[in-house]
């Protein structure tokens, strides 16, 4: 597929941009280039057509299953689609006075309120632009809280292993050593190893609940008591609420700050490029090292993000909570956890679950013994998938799993769909057995093979070049 570069046509158009209605205002010339940016010329017609191109070769929830493992890729009703749209929400300016955006800061506020009760906390910043984001800044409450009581030796954090992928990365960008504990054979937080963890160097606890096998640690008020009692602080990561929300709460499990995925468990399009939202709350005590949108505070640990984060995905979120009410959104989570405990149970005998028993919202396969013994990976059933019409899992983690594939079925898929993917699932792995050479040259029927992935790893190509242009696109 070309590039609109290679489309482009000199002295076609079909920009037509409507007349300045205020006073001009000329920068100045230290900010202008120096010759005129070289851009594609190109009409319409072929514009449309090219983007129309782009979204036929994508994959969405609206084409097909996409059951990636912690991420929640749910259907997302369109009536939030149309809240976000509303004039009065798409057409403010984040430097229009506070008394004429009054609608919107109540949106963000009623928003705040409905998360703080759904986890237990007592104070919410919706600023952050998504889950990692968020992490970051719960972990600044953390840092914040024991340096001003001038407790500056806690600078250790630890992290279970089958927290998400991104924890460690957060505690070491905020200047943390990280203490890696390990998981019990069964999937949980290995209770001596943490005991033996903690210290008076430990300043907090980021755990993921449920974790990345798609289990809910059933020792989880005595792991945070055991912190806690060594004068740390316990972080919750939210992106796996799904299953949990209205159900249980982080802040009764005693967990003092948390980031949720606006995105993901409320129900705002995740995985398409767009904008995310990591909400961060907390306790009382820590209120006030939150991040301030508009006035400083004295005590905050700083600002994250320009005016009052992504404030659509918030519209959209809030209009999920609504939607769904206090009845409706644990009823969304049961849903997510029977869904995964029927698809696990559908596959279970053929594939290899990497824990046996119930669930939460997504389950790990393992597809260790089969590269051993019969020459096929976890990569290969993934591609075969991929020939069959639906996305795979997601591969390779959690890491702790050797050969995984991680599914999340999500509570919005019906009983039907789950059969017809569990079906694929079982003739795919057919397919792997009886001739597991075929599987290393999968997909065969996508727009795009199998590419070279060490190639593609140690020598991406990333910027394009075209004959009498001066500078890469």
């Amino acid at each position: 597929m070309k590039l609109l570069f290679e489309k482009s046509v000199p002295g076609t158009g079909g920009c037509y941009i409507p007349s300045c209605d205020v006073e001009a205002y000329t920068l100045s010339s230290s900010y202008l280039r120096e010759k005129e940016a070289e851009l594609p010329e190109i009409s319409e017609n072929d514009l449309s057509r090219h983007y129309s191109a782009l979204e036929r070769r994508a994959y969405g929830v609206n084409d097909g299953f996409y059951p990636l493992g912690s991420c929640t890729m749910k259907y997302n009703p369109k009536i939030n689609e149309v809240c976000a749209g509303l004039e009065g929400f798409t057409d403010v300016h984040p430097l229009q006075p506070l008394d004429t955006v009054q609608g919107c800061r109540k949106v963000l506020d009623l928003c705040a309120q409905y998360l703080c009760e759904i986890t237990g906390m007592d104070a919410m910043t919706l600023a952050p632009a998504a889950g990692a984001h968020g992490e970051f800044t719960g972990m600044m409450l953390i840092k914040k809280y024991h340096e001003l009581r001038g407790d500056t030796k806690r600078t250790k954090v630890i992290v279970p292993d089958s927290s998400h992928g991104t924890n460690p990365a957060t505690g070491t960008m905020n200047g943390f050593q990280v203490i890696s504990i390990p998981s019990t054979p069964d999937g949980y937080v290995d209770l001596e190893a943490l005991k033996a963890a903690v210290n008076d160097e430990t300043a907090g606890l980021m755990l993921t609940n449920p974790n990345t096998l798609g289990l809910f640690d059933r020792n989880i008020c005595e792991i945070t008591r055991i912190v806690h009692e060594a004068g740390g602080l316990c972080y919750y990561d939210g992106a796996n609420m799904n299953p949990v929300m209205g159900i249980v709460r982080p802040g009764d499990m005693g967990f003092d700050c948390i980031h949720l995925n606006l995105h993901k468990t409320f129900s705002t399009p995740h995985g398409g490029g767009g904008p995310g939202a990591g909400a961060v709350g907390c306790k009382a005590f820590l209120q006030e090292y939150l991040p301030y949108d508009t006035e400083k505070n004295e005590h905050s640990a700083g600002k994250v993000r320009s005016f009052h984060g992504n404030f659509l995905v918030v519209v959209k979120a809030l209009a999920y909570i609504l939607s769904l009410g206090k009845e409706g959104i644990p009823e969304a989570a049961k849903a997510a956890v029977l869904n995964a405990n029927y698809l696990k149970s559908l596959l279970s005998g053929t594939y290899t679950m990497a824990q046996s028993g119930f669930c939460m919202h997504e389950f790990v396969m393992t597809l260790e013994e089969e590269h051993k013994e019969k020459g096929f990976s976890a990569l290969d059933i993934a591609k075969g998938l991929l020939d069959r019409g639906i996305h795979p899992p997601t591969m390779y983690f959690p890491l702790i799993v050797h050969e995984a594939l991680m599914a999340e079925p999500t509570e919005t898929e019906s009983r039907q769909t789950l059969e017809e993917a569990a079906n694929i699932f079982l003739e795919v792995y057919a397919e792997a057995c009886a001739d597991p050479e075929s599987m290393h040259h999968k997909p065969e029927k996508t727009v795009i093979g199998r590419p070279d992935e060490v190639q593609a790893a140690r020598k991406p190509v990333l910027r394009w070049y075209a004959e009498g242009m001066d500078d890469a696109v």
